[in-house]
């Protein structure tokens, strides 16, 4: 579920809260009780009549009213209602920390729930998980606020605290999700967008290159290459000092993502060209499979080709271009000069018996 989508859903049971609010102010407490109950009433009856559904959230409001306000006009002490909207609201607190600080979803289930037929791309949910981070702390503090207000501040300033400061704490919130969402767009229109994948290899969505090198783990498809000889020597680049990730080390012959709208075989194609300027080359897809590191994930589909001529490197993608033996590379797997991809890739071919 979206954030618009859970403020829409969530507000209307805050409604007989602040309906009393406004009725307390004017004819006390009694009735003001008396009204707010009879506002959830007709809310639950509307939605249902509307909406052919049952507001379970609403009547929790209204019933969570009836009980903390007929306490404190027993008790004669309005403390207990006043703890009401903070107790409301450290439920959405502890919805919204489960949701993003453990595996279970609980938004992305009433998502599934309410919005029937609606997909959200790995992107989209990454973003998502990440607004939910944010609204945690923000309502956790909140919470904190209404709680101390109930205690030890005026009935106007818990009034204010617990009723407008939340609506503009909202409003603030999306305003600037707005700008950045807008921001972010007019940066990103001038990035490189790669194309989302699930594990089979099936597109869910589209990110642009930054976003899936920031450590989201975004799943996206890239292209390898490996030259052999006829002598059985295989192929490697030097990456430059100037690259992201794994600068200077001795990496796989040819390396690249697949951008949006494009095909396996000319991403290739286009990836041997620019790298080591290979070109009218014969290969075959040996493996496809999921590389995670640090900074993101990868499905990659592994090639091999035996066509080695007119090699000549790229002056700003590659470093330094060589062939190595299986002996000369046994020798030195170990030392770190090797990216762990590589090495990774280098036992994989021997285990399918393509190299040495």
């Amino acid at each position: 579920m979206n954030q618009k989508e859970l403020l829409k859903k969530l507000l209307p049971g805050f409604i007989p809260l602040f309906v009393f609010i406004a009725a307390d102010e004017i004819w006390g407490t009694k009735v003001g009780l008396i009204v707010a109950i009879a506002t959830g009433v007709a809310e639950m009856t509307w939605v249902g009549l509307k909406e052919k559904r049952f507001d379970r959230f609403i009547l929790f409001d209204t019933l969570l009213l009836v009980v903390l306000g007929g306490v404190s006009i027993l008790l004669e002490n309005d403390i207990f209602f006043k703890l009401k909207p903070g107790l409301i609201e450290l439920i959405l607190v502890g919805v919204l920390g489960v949701s993003a600080f453990s595996p279970v979803n609980i938004i992305g289930l009433m998502g599934q729930r309410y919005l029937k037929g609606t997909t959200f791309s790995d992107y989209q949910l990454n973003q998502m998980h990440k607004s939910m981070q944010s609204l945690f702390f923000i309502f956790l503090v909140h919470t904190a606020l209404v709680f101390y207000s109930a205690f030890f501040m005026s009935k106007e300033a818990w009034v204010f605290i617990s009723g407008v400061l939340f609506y503009l704490i909202f409003a603030g919130y999306f305003l600037w999700e707005f700008m950045s969402i807008k921001l972010k767009k007019r940066k990103f229109a001038k990035e490189e967008w790669v194309p989302l994948v699930d594990e089979s290899g099936s597109v869910t969505g589209q990110a642009p290159r930054s976003q899936v090198h920031n450590g989201s783990k975004l799943l996206h498809p890239v292209v390898h290459l490996h030259v052999i000889d006829n002598q059985g020597k295989i192929l490697l680049q030097k990456r430059p000092m100037s690259k992201q990730i794994q600068p200077g080390k001795w990496d796989t012959a040819v390396g690249g993502h697949i951008s949006v709208g494009e095909t396996l075989e000319k991403a290739l194609e286009k990836e041997a060209s620019e790298e080591i300027g290979l070109k009218n080359f014969q290969a075959r897809l040996v493996k496809v499979y999921k590389w995670e590191s640090e900074v993101e994930a990868e499905l990659v589909y592994l090639f091999v080709t035996n066509d080695f001529q007119h090699l000549q490197k790229a002056d700003d993608e590659v470093e330094e271009i060589r062939f190595w033996s299986k002996k000369q590379l046994e020798s030195e797997i170990d030392t770190g000069i090797f990216t762990p991809n590589f090495v990774h890739e280098f036992s994989m071919l021997k285990s399918l018996k393509i190299f040495g």
